[in-house]
C-alpha cells in the first residue's frame, strides 16, 4: 500500500508541476507580446496622432491595443496593422519576438534605420508591408529564410 501512496503522490506532484509551467509559459508568452510591442511603442519617436501614446499601456491586454489583432485560440498577436498613422521611429529588434505573427503593414509613416535581422524570427508571417517609410541599408536575407512568406511589400 505504501509503494502505491508513493507513486500516486508522485503522478499528482507531476501533473501538478506540469500545469503549472503551461499556465506559466502561456503567461510569459503573452508578456513577450506585450514586451515586444512596448519596445516598439518606445521606438516611436513620434506619434502624431496619439494612438500609441493613449491606446497602447500595460494596463490593458495587448489584444485590445488599436491596430494589434490576436487569434481567438491563444490570444497571441497574429496581426500588426500600423499602416498610415505617420509615426516615427525606428523598427526595434523586439518585434521578431512576436511568434504569432503572420500579418505586418508599417506602410505610410515615417520608420527609418535598418531593417532588424530578427524579422526572419517571425516564421508564421504571410504578408509584410513597409512601403513609403524611410528604410535604409539592405535588406536582410535572412527574410528568405521565411518560408510562409507570400507579400513582401518593400
Amino acid at each position: 500500500m505504501g509503494k502505491m501512496y508513493d507513486i500516486w503522490a508522485f503522478i499528482v506532484t507531476l501533473l501538478v508541476l506540469c500545469f503549472s509551467c503551461c499556465i506559466s509559459s502561456k503567461h510569459l508568452n503573452k508578456f513577450s507580446d506585450q514586451s515586444a510591442l512596448l519596445s516598439l511603442k518606445e521606438s516611436i519617436t513620434d506619434d502624431p496622432y496619439g494612438i500609441l501614446t493613449h491606446n497602447w499601456t500595460a494596463n490593458t491586454s495587448v489584444c485590445n491595443w488599436f491596430g494589434v489583432h490576436c487569434g481567438v485560440r491563444h490570444r497571441r498577436v497574429t496581426a500588426l496593422d500600423l499602416g498610415g498613422m505617420g509615426l516615427v521611429g525606428m523598427i526595434p529588434p523586439e518585434i521578431g519576438n512576436l511568434s504569432f505573427l503572420s500579418f505586418l503593414n508599417i506602410s505610410h509613416n515615417k520608420f527609418h534605420g535598418s531593417l532588424p535581422f530578427e524579422l526572419a524570427h517571425l516564421r508564421r508571417l504571410k504578408a509584410m508591408s513597409m512601403r513609403v517609410n524611410y528604410i535604409s541599408g539592405e535588406i536582410p536575407s535572412s527574410l528568405g529564410m521565411l518560408q510562409e512568406l507570400q507579400h513582401l511589400d518593400i
